[in-house]
């Protein structure tokens, strides 16, 4: 993994809704992912990506031992340009404050046909997930911005990532946060099948820009 990402702690109060955590979240800590999270950060993404409903519940558990073990994989891996970050907030309890894993999201550098380049590299951006209790609190959106401080730092400006076209949260955080539509991902069978589609969207990071939304996301 590579260490060059540093901790970043962004302050912000914003308004809690329903199910969130009582008092809202007014500190989060962004910081590479450690072996010890990787049990709380599957459940994380499991309930994220297949929330128990219906049939599901009944194939969740498998689904999230998936993501374990893929997560434990890629966690110990010696790739160049990967990165997991979590977020991490203090809550209080009737023992004095803990720390709870809000979030987490995995950046890496991938391979793709460019023409005229045979083979060019880009940043992408995956497994973005914030925990229920946690979301629209702007969890989401600061590991969002430690993923693009993060591609500066590794020299990059463009970061890519794929939302499904039905996820109107998730597109309304990447829109807000300068993502643009690249391209509509082919399907040859998600028509017959009524599946989403898949949204490649893409950010050239301003590092002047970044700047002034960091200030603005630490007042």
């Amino acid at each position: 993994m590579d260490s060059c990402f540093s901790f970043l702690t962004l302050h912000k109060s914003v308004p809690t809704g329903q199910d969130t955590l009582a008092g809202g979240i007014s500190q989060v800590t962004i910081r590479a992912a450690q072996s010890e999270d990787i049990s709380t950060l599957a459940d994380i993404l499991a309930d994220s990506f297949h929330p128990q409903k219906g049939l599901i519940s009944w194939v969740h558990p498998l689904l999230r031992l998936g993501i374990y073990e893929d997560l434990r994989h890629r966690l110990r891996s010696s790739l160049p340009h990967y990165l997991c970050l979590v977020a991490v907030t203090t809550v209080p309890g009737s023992a004095g404050t803990s720390q709870l894993l809000a979030g987490t999201v995995e950046l890496t550098l991938r391979s793709r046909y460019c023409w005229p380049k045979p083979n060019c590299q880009h940043l992408y951006l995956s497994n973005l997930a914030v925990r229920k209790s946690c979301r629209r609190q702007g969890v989401g959106e600061n590991l969002l911005f430690a993923c693009e401080q993060t591609a500066l730092e590794w020299g990059f400006q463009d970061l890519y990532l794929h939302v499904l076209e039905n996820n109107y949260q998730a597109r309304q955080l990447y829109l807000k946060r300068g993502y643009e539509l690249d391209r509509v991902e082919p399907s040859y069978t998600g028509g017959l099948l009524r599946l989403p589609k898949r949204l490649l969207l893409h950010k050239q990071i301003n590092p002047a820009s970044l700047s002034s939304q960091d200030q603005s996301l630490s007042q």
